[in-house]
């Protein structure tokens, strides 16, 4: 109790628009920690601001406040951010802000602008004129303000038709598309409800063959993008004020810092649409676009029924590491953190890094003498690496995560990961996380690399059940990624069986094909031949159902033949078999 109110007396509390503008009365320095409701305050300055209130002594000209966005009009620019902010308030003028709970930095700041306002009340210096900065939001701050107008975030649907997908068009698409600037912010691949494809297609109802149209995209596997449109922008920098001697000694001193800045001019090019661009390319044949913002926004709802939530919570993955020396000696106690602080581990696995997996998780420390040795570290100890799930998750890491070396943890932040689990041979953060979202689905696929399978549903499942078990497979995280319904006939079935097509029994499992449709599909997820195999279960129903009673086979399966799925032994068999299967020379068992 006695700290928390040690902590409040440190940091005043600004919770509305009237208590604002009561801080600006302050005199000298007030540093202000500007957050987010969904996370509080930042804990890794707090040590640091109690260091500088003692070490500094100024109780007359240096303060600090916690100021809720949320809650106060002037920092209405500062919603919603990921990223902690600083605004440094010099006698009631807004004069430096700096991102990020950046502890040197802010510690080098306040220290400066104390011993200024030393001298200046000394008489030793006159006051510097300070350029008070725009509360703005940073994208709008380096575009200049008012020079444009807004676009906002809007979002197109586009369908990719199930031809493409069969032909693996969707992948070459897609490519295209992100090349392009434009962003792919969530996609599937699915079946899509009658009801959906006739509104979507709405435009061509009149046409004589509409219905066979309908017929023919509800029947196979369409794949489903929500994309925003990125921008263009051309800037152009004006000629900007002269600057006194005295702030460009401040510029140099704190090149990092907004200190002082002129908005510069700036004009905007908007980029084509979706629409012409796929256009242009001369795929508009294979994937349709809408762009009415009230259509979208009904088939978000119906195809993507978590998308709103996860954007309007931002919700986000990111890429967690632990050094060998932390995983070996606490990786218990860190899950345990992991999960007490609010995250979902989707993914982890313990790894030996390559040399380049190494250097993209230290190159924190490149110009550190050390770092050739803790490559070799690296490479030659395991590591384990996770993809964490939730609000802000990239960034609310990095605050866990702390500092980047001991010596600043132990400094600056006590309480962080950073400081708590230092071990080791390297003076450095045991703990390693993604810098941005992009940075962080770059490094996920890179560390969690997908991998692709093959498994087939048998003729004698009902469609009901078959419905049943694609849920099953998209809930447990798989692409869905082609799938064709087709009767396998002997020279089929090769393609898909050809490792025991000289076996006795291979004639008993002909009969079992040659029965119906069976459906194909290839399933994309990291791990997938291994996770495809534990969900199909012992061979045998009536084994899968003593040994794992959950498996596709124990619930759907009939007897040893017709136990319902079937799936690749190891990788090789996946790819040859999905080869055989899966080409356009294959395009008329369609």
């Amino acid at each position: 109790m006695a700290s928390k109110k040690r902590e409040i007396q440190l940091q005043s509390v600004i919770n509305s628009q009237n208590l604002w503008d009561e801080m600006l009365l302050n005199k000298g320095l007030t540093v202000i920690d500007v957050y987010q409701a969904w996370c509080g305050p930042c804990k890794a300055v707090q040590a640091l601001f109690r260091k500088l209130k003692n070490e500094l002594n100024e109780d007359e000209i240096l303060h600090f406040a916690v100021a809720e966005a949320d809650s106060i009009v002037t920092l209405q620019p500062f919603r919603d951010k990921c990223e902690p902010m600083f605004l440094f308030s010099l006698n009631g003028k807004i004069i430096a802000k700096i991102r990020g709970a950046n502890a040197p930095l802010i510690n080098r700041k306040v220290i400066g602008l104390i011993e200024e306002e030393r001298k200046v009340v000394a008489g030793e210096m006159a006051r510097p004129q300070y350029v008070e900065i725009p509360l703005v939001d940073e994208s709008e701050e380096e575009l200049g303000e008012g020079q444009y107008e807004s676009v906002g975030e809007s979002y197109n649907m586009a369908i990719i038709k199930p031809d493409a997908v069969l032909r693996r068009k969707h992948i070459e698409i897609k490519e295209k598309i992100v090349k392009e600037g434009f962003i792919i912010e969530a996609k599937d691949n699915m079946f899509l409800p009658e009801l959906l494809v006739r509104e979507f297609y709405s435009r061509n109802a009149d046409q004589p063959d509409f219905e066979d149209f309908v017929s023919f995209v509800t029947s196979g596997l369409s794949c489903v993008l929500i994309t925003s449109q990125g921008e263009e922008e051309e800037v152009i920098q004006e000629e900007t004020l002269p600057q006194s001697d005295a702030e460009d000694e401040e510029s140099f001193e704190y090149p990092e810092e907004t200190h002082v800045k002129f908005a510069p001019m700036v004009s905007k090019k908007k980029r084509d649409s979706l629409q012409d661009y796929l256009e242009r390319q001369h795929i508009s044949e294979f994937c349709d676009v809408e762009d009415d913002a009230s259509k979208v926004s009904q088939m978000i709802d119906i195809l993507f029924p978590d998308f709103k939530t996860m954007k309007s919570k931002n919700i986000q993955r990111t890429l967690a590491l632990l050094r060998p020396d932390v995983y070996e000696e606490s990786k218990d106690n860190v899950l345990n953190i992991i999960q007490n602080e609010g995250f979902t581990i989707l993914l982890q696995r313990q790894m030996s890094l390559s040399e380049e997996e190494a250097r993209t998780v230290c190159k924190n420390y490149e110009n550190e003498e050390y770092f050739n040795k803790l490559i070799a570290f690296m490479c030659s100890n395991p590591s384990y690496a996770l993809v964490l799930l939730r609000e802000n998750s990239v960034e609310y890491w990095k605050q866990l995560m702390g500092p980047k070396t001991v010596e600043e943890a132990y400094s600056f932040d006590p309480e962080s990961l950073c400081a708590q689990f230092a071990t080791g041979n390297f003076p450095i953060n045991q703990f390693y996380g993604s810098s941005s979202k992009v940075a962080a689905e770059k490094e996920i696929e890179e560390f969690f690399p997908p991998q692709a399978t093959l498994a087939l549903i048998k003729p004698h499942v009902t469609q009901e059940q078959r419905l049943e078990i694609l849920k099953i497979i998209k809930d447990a995280g798989f692409e869905l990624t082609l799938l064709k319904e087709m009767h396998l006939t002997p020279e089929h079935a090769s393609k898909v069986y050809f490792k025991i097509t000289g076996k006795d029994f291979y004639k008993n499992v002909l009969e079992v094909l040659s029965s119906g449709m069976s459906v194909i599909m290839v399933l994309t997820k990291w791990n997938a031949v291994a996770e495809w195999r534990r969900m199909m279960g012992p061979v045998d129903p009536e084994e899968a159902k003593l040994l794992s009673p959950d498996s596709l086979r124990a619930r759907y399966g009939v007897d040893i033949l017709r136990n319902a799925i079937h799936g690749a032994s190891n990788l090789s068999e996946a790819e040859t078999t999905i080869n055989n299967v899966f080409t356009e020379g294959n395009e008329e068992d369609i």
